[in-house]
């Protein structure tokens, strides 16, 4: 039993990813009451005040980013300053997640000279931060 033990414990390289994910995953999640706190109570304004925003429920969204001067893709983030916007840091950190955790792993691996494990945690750094980039633009 003690050798089945061994051979399935965790290496420190899953620990550190684990852990980075858990508790990466509460302080973002943590971030998002924050945000919705400041959002809901009015301390911090909305870029699309609460009493608006039931008028452009019957609208397609190409109307509401058109009517509330909402930029496409990343542009939102200029809009940081403002109640409604500022919750999606905690998305983000939510979404980039991974890449960071990823990026944790790589040098352990280079120095073990783990080559196939290399490889796939650069490729999945690569594809990650491409599809998160919104350089592709795939569908509508």
């Amino acid at each position: 039993m003690r050798e089945t033990r061994s051979k399935t414990a965790a290496s420190p390289e899953q620990i550190r990813y684990a852990n980075l994910l858990f508790y990466g995953c509460w302080g973002a999640i943590f971030f998002l009451f924050a945000t919705y706190f400041l959002y809901v109570f009015g301390i911090l304004a909305p870029h699309v005040p609460l009493e608006e925003i039931s008028a452009y429920w019957s609208q397609g969204v190409h109307h509401y980013l058109e009517e509330a001067k909402i930029p496409l893709g990343w542009g939102w983030v200029v809009l940081l300053g403002k109640g409604d916007f500022l919750n999606f840091v905690g998305i983000v950190i939510l979404a980039g997640l991974t890449i960071v955790a990823y990026l944790t792993l790589l040098p352990a691996y280079i120095r073990q000279k783990d080559l196939p494990f290399v490889i796939i945690v650069t490729l999945e750094i690569l594809i990650l931060s491409l599809a998160a980039s919104g350089i592709l633009v795939v569908g509508h």
